[in-house]
């Protein structure tokens, strides 16, 4: 019985090293790949937005837009 728990516990160590390995690796893409792309896909929504809140900001204070000929209704 002890041989038989001995080789159980090598398939369980070998399969957490594997499991480990795996995770790390997994890891390792996220980082390389995913986190790069969402920094530079966030970066642009965050400009995009600013840009809108600058529009919005300069409505309120009743300035044109740039390009507007100020023909627009002011509300």
């Amino acid at each position: 019985m002890d041989e038989a728990k001995a080789g159980w516990e090598r398939v369980l160590e070998d399969s957490a090293a594997k499991a480990e390995a795996e995770v790390r690796r997994v890891i390792a893409a996220l980082n390389d790949e995913v986190v790069p792309e969402v920094r530079r896909h966030g970066s642009r929504a965050l400009r995009a937005a600013a840009e809108e809140l600058t529009r919005l900001a300069e409505r309120i204070e009743g300035r044109p837009e740039p390009g507007d000929s100020g023909e627009r209704e002011r509300r």
